[in-house]
């Protein structure tokens, strides 16, 4: 790949009109004319989203429930979580706390045999709760889902409150999956939930990437360490929001939240540790805030990002030498990355085939806020990735998802309550 990408200096330089008629124009000449539209609005907490071929799209609200839109703009309100009205199927189990709640949706690469559909969802069927993968079947006219099947009901959730910040009940959950297009196996991501032990933990399966068959069984080729739970395809993650398969071998490159420095792009492979492990009493730290050293030094405090990050790092080479080393890292700042997509379509010009990312944004101890999408030429071993900047055709907002609809333009839902489409002009 490594194809010619607008760097944030030359998009600076041109914005301020530094550069020659000449420059301005070879620039230009490489960027596809985009434009916008808005296909959804006061959503609530819009989390994901998921297309059939048609162009008929199932999202998700946080604390409300599945849902889908029709090819003519119509929207059935499908399954619904605890309290909610208006939908076709409520499951009172199914709830929202925090950051938890009805989080990832997917659909069955068989869909038309099987009329399969997957979400995400924080559960009370178990005590203290759990997060759970739930498997559906969508009627033929896409009003109502049956036959629930919980395919996997024990990844972590938080129950309580913890001295961190953003350190209420629910924090941390992961929450997107995603099945490859070439193995057709489905992959979960997980996060930490604010417990220290939980990401090197062979057993539990927060901070971990899943790979799982439709019926959550480990898929062939996972190879966990010897001892592990045989779902987990790679650990030692903080909390993976962001996946998506490089087009032509269908590799899998996650996005990973940082804690207060260092958001990265991973490009994973069987039995990887990623390195997070914020368990007190290790790298040389000692006792951390209710077992976790996530935020620390000076969790509640702005501090050089360098500082804290060799402290507490994201990536511990020290302790595990043989940690999967990201492709990129945010400059040592975290600013909420989140969900990712790879452009498809040669509309996309020079763009076709790379990857975009989605930032929330967090602006903590002076760090920017950092709202935006960049696009990313990620290298093909793995080891570097180049970005720029996304040029925005509307405004800038909370990029919680980002997917491709089979009408080759970008999808994407911002925490505001809207999903936009994204397309070339």
């Amino acid at each position: 790949m490594n194809r010619q990408i607008i760097p944030w200096s030359l998009c600076a330089a041109v914005a301020a009109g530094g550069l020659t008629g000449l420059s301005i124009g070879a620039a230009a000449a490489s960027t596809p004319s985009l434009t916008s539209s808005t296909v959804l609005s006061d959503l609530q907490d819009p989390w994901d989203m998921a297309f059939l071929p048609d162009g008929t799209m199932f999202f998700t609200e946080k604390c409300r429930g599945l849902s889908v839109r029709h090819e003519n703009g119509d929207v059935a309100h499908l399954l619904g979580m605890e309290g909610t009205d208006g939908f076709a199927e409520t499951a009172e189990d199914l709830f929202c706390d925090g950051q938890a709640g009805m989080l990832g949706v997917a659909v069955d690469p068989e869909f038309d045999d099987n009329r399969f559909v997957y979400i995400y969802s924080a559960s009370r069927l178990s005590e203290p709760g759990s997060n759970r993968v739930v498997r559906m079947v969508v009627n033929e006219d896409l009003t109502g889902v049956s036959d629930r099947t919980d395919i996997i009901d024990d990844i972590p959730y938080k129950p309580q409150a913890s001295d961190h910040p953003f350190g209420d009940s629910g924090a941390h959950n992961g929450g997107r999956i995603r099945f490859n297009p070439g193995s057709g196996n489905l992959y979960v991501t997980t996060g930490d939930t604010h417990a220290g032990h939980v990401p090197q933990s062979g057993t539990e399966l927060g901070g971990k990437v899943l790979r799982v068959d439709r019926n959550g069984n480990a898929a062939e080729g996972n190879a966990p360490p010897e001892g592990f739970d045989a779902r987990i395809y790679t650990y030692g993650h903080r909390n993976v929001q962001g996946i998506a398969f490089r087009p032509g071998d269908h590799t899998a490159v996650i996005s990973e939240h940082g804690p207060w420095h260092t958001d990265e792009i991973n490009v994973l492979f069987a039995g990887a540790n990623s390195g997070w492990d914020p368990r007190p009493n290790m790298a040389g730290r000692g006792d951390c805030p209710d077992d976790y050293c996530g935020y620390s030094p000076n969790q509640m405090e702005g501090m050089d990002p360098a500082e804290r990050a060799a402290w507490m790092p994201m990536t511990d080479f020290e302790t595990y030498p043989d940690a999967m080393a990201p492709a990129w890292e945010n400059n040592q700042l975290s600013q909420g990355i989140s969900g990712m997509a790879y452009l498809a379509g040669d509309q996309w010009g020079d763009w076709e085939d790379m990857l975009v990312v989605g930032y929330m944004g967090i602006g903590f101890g002076g760090t920017p806020v950092g709202q935006r999408i960049d696009l990313m030429d990620v290298a093909e071993d793995g080891s570097s990735a180049e970005a720029s900047e996304f040029p925005l055709p509307m405004g800038s907002g909370r990029f919680r998802s980002l997917v491709m609809g089979p009408d080759g333009a970008l999808y994407v839902a911002l925490d505001e309550g809207e999903i936009h489409r994204i397309s070339v002009e």
